[in-house]
């Protein structure tokens, strides 16, 4: 159970965080659930550095917060690499 609730919140990351990037219209569902996870990955190092987010709760706010971030920048290297800018 607990990996169907990480694919849905990690979709749901991943898809706010492609509309605040810009780039939903090109992504699929898989790919938003791949952007939340991955971004849940890469957040999770910066706030288990501060001491935030290290919980194991599925919806710790701090750590959905910094899986958002995460996936933001996730998103952001991507559109650098794609196009050379970030948009």
């Amino acid at each position: 159970m607990g990996l169907v609730i990480s694919l849905i919140v990690g979709g749901i990351i991943g898809w706010l965080a492609s509309i605040v990037m810009r780039t939903d219209a090109r992504q699929g569902i898989i790919l938003n659930i791949v952007a939340g996870i991955v971004g849940a990955f890469l957040g999770g190092f910066p706030g288990r550095a501060f001491g935030a987010g290290a919980s194991l709760e599925p919806f710790d706010p701090v750590g959905l917060l910094w899986a958002f971030i995460g996936a933001i920048l996730l998103l952001a290297l991507v559109n650098l690499i794609r196009r050379g800018g970030v948009r």
